[in-house]
């Protein structure tokens, strides 16, 4: 789905036992320094690895424990990628991560280099990464590649051999991912990448990195921090994780917040009757689309677009407006014409699960489903959602079933890491207000719980992922941190320390399309969905 997205403009959503567990506390993981020393990571080898758009781009790989409590044992690989620096003045490893969890960084380190000012990317070796079982890092997991082929059960239990077929495809995904990988699975977890983060940086001789992350990247980023606070240099978070809420109650709260987006998209097709013709009454536009997606719970489109297929198509559309023109076309086509063309190539290009993506959902699940806690009773998952469902109905039982083998899910779970921390350098912090897939109070919590640092709001904007996307304001203030640590003081309205205001919402094909070459078309791409 990512490169997928990145497609259609060109032309990682927030989720116990039989293996052991790690031990932990509530909010205390164990010390950064308790664990046996192990030897000293070994220097990546850089190679050339150009692509097209990042032609001084370079790979390596560094080996990392796979349980960092046995250093001296079974090892795992991570791939990485670096812009190396190039100015006179260094300011060490910049380490970037696109969320997920499950996304891969390599691609993400020549954007970010490309995308900041060039006397500050200059200063930097960009450092991305795929974390532990993604990507090319070995091994890689993969459940089951098919988890997502349509068409499946509509996501809405409206009979109970809807709900019945819902759950033996979550309970078969659980299942497969205990019998392709129980060796893995108690590793797959937040604390466990964060400390490899460490192994990269002592790779890389570095005393302290610097550290830029996404979405699910700004938890990993804050334990990070909370398990080597002398080792952080700087630390950008944008698109604010609540760790109060890791993470079934995350999700609770994103399918209010998504569906909030979704009706800010009907409305936006509802002032642009005259080139959709769905009306002029936004309530009126929501019952068309829920219409249709009645309709193709009966007869899927092409065989391929069924109800659920149609959620998976229009939730990129939460996470980004720069897609509300193509979803809009083929809302529009199939409304008012029943051509099905257009829907078929937004579920290609959007929703449909892409070669290797069973891998990024693999590690999603895994790295959720161990991070914390989930009601192992689902009767109490079924409760929950109907209550949400009733008053958010656009994404709440898909986002359920995304979930949903975190109640059957083979190992016993940890408690989420307290990231409350003094002792590190003032971070800084980015959020759009009417963000859905990390709303607006995860910022304001974590603003509150690291020390000293900085908030930057941009007042009335809805995407998932502000800065290096095309908005001024905000990049002036990133590069401004990253070049000699700014972060900015009062200005701000409530607690927001500054404000940028949203960039206007994009107008149709027809007229002043989003530029295929747009820096939000290409970031939300090397984003993706779910992340």
């Amino acid at each position: 789905m990512r490169k997928r997205a990145a497609v259609l403009c060109g032309a990682a959503v927030v989720v116990a036992g039989s293996l052991t567990a790690l031990p932990a506390s509530a909010g205390t993981p164990p010390a950064a320094r308790s664990a046996p020393a192990a030897a000293p990571a070994a220097a990546p080898a850089w190679k050339k690895c150009p692509t097209e758009h990042y032609p001084a781009l370079q790979c390596a790989s560094v080996e990392v424990p796979l349980d960092h409590t046995d250093p001296g044992g079974r090892t795992i690989t991570l791939a990485l990628s670096r812009i190396p620096h190039t100015a006179s003045t260094y300011q060490g490893p910049l380490l970037v991560n696109p969320g997920g969890p499950g996304g891969s960084g390599r691609t993400l380190a020549g954007f970010v280099a490309a995308s900041l000012p060039r006397e500050v990317a200059a200063q930097y070796d960009v450092i991305g990464f795929d974390p532990r079982g993604v990507g090319a890092s070995s091994p890689a997991l993969d459940c089951a590649p098919d988890h997502f082929a349509p068409v499946r059960p509509a996501s809405v239990p409206t009979a109970k051999a809807v709900e019945e077929a819902n759950l033996a495809r979550v309970k078969s995904f659980a299942d497969a991912c205990r019998t392709r990988y129980a060796d893995l699975l108690p590793f797959i977890d937040t604390t466990s990448a964060a400390r490899d983060l460490d192994v990269i940086r002592e790779s890389l001789g570095a005393e302290r990195i610097s550290y830029f992350g996404y979405s699910y990247g700004t938890y990993l980023g804050a334990v990070y921090a909370k398990l080597f606070p002398e080792r952080v240099r700087r630390l950008v978070l944008d698109s604010v994780v609540d760790p109060d809420a890791v993470w079934y109650d995350a999700n609770l709260r994103q399918n209010r917040a998504f569906d909030a987006r979704h009706r800010a998209l009907m409305a936006w097709i509802a002032e642009h009757d005259a080139t959709y013709g769905l009306g002029t009454d936004p309530e009126r536009v929501e019952a068309r689309w829920y219409a249709m997606r009645a309709a193709l719970a009966e007869d899927p489109a092409g065989g391929r677009v069924g109800a659920a297929e149609l959620e998976d198509t229009f939730i990129p559309g939460g996470y980004y407006n720069g897609y509300w023109p193509h979803l809009a076309e083929a809302f529009a086509a199939y409304a008012n014409d029943g051509d099905t063309g257009p829907l078929l190539t937004a579920y290609e290009n959007l929703g449909a699960a892409e070669p290797g993506a069973g891998n990024g959902y693999s590690v999603y699940t895994a790295v959720e489903c161990r991070d914390a806690s989930w009601p192992r009773d689902w009767r109490q998952w079924r409760k929950d959602n109907a209550a949400v469902h009733a008053e958010a109905p656009f994404m709440t039982w898909n986002n359920a079933w995304y979930n949903a083998p975190c109640a059957f899910w083979p190992t016993r779970s940890l408690r989420p890491v307290s990231v409350a921390n003094g002792l590190i350098p003032p971070a800084l912090l980015f959020q759009a207000t009417g963000d859905a897939a990390t709303p607006y109070r995860g910022a304001v919590t974590v603003h509150r719980l690291l020390a000293r640092s900085g908030l930057v709001v941009e007042r009335g904007g809805g995407n998932h992922g502000v800065t290096l996307s095309g908005n001024a304001c905000l990049d002036r203030h990133l590069a401004a941190y990253l070049a000699d640590g700014t972060v900015p003081r009062g200005g701000g309205a409530g607690v927001a320390d500054a404000v940028c205001e949203a960039l206007p919402d994009p107008e149709p094909l027809t007229s002043k399309a989003v530029p295929a070459t747009s820096r939000g078309t290409v970031l939300h791409g090397l984003l993706g969905s779910r992340g």
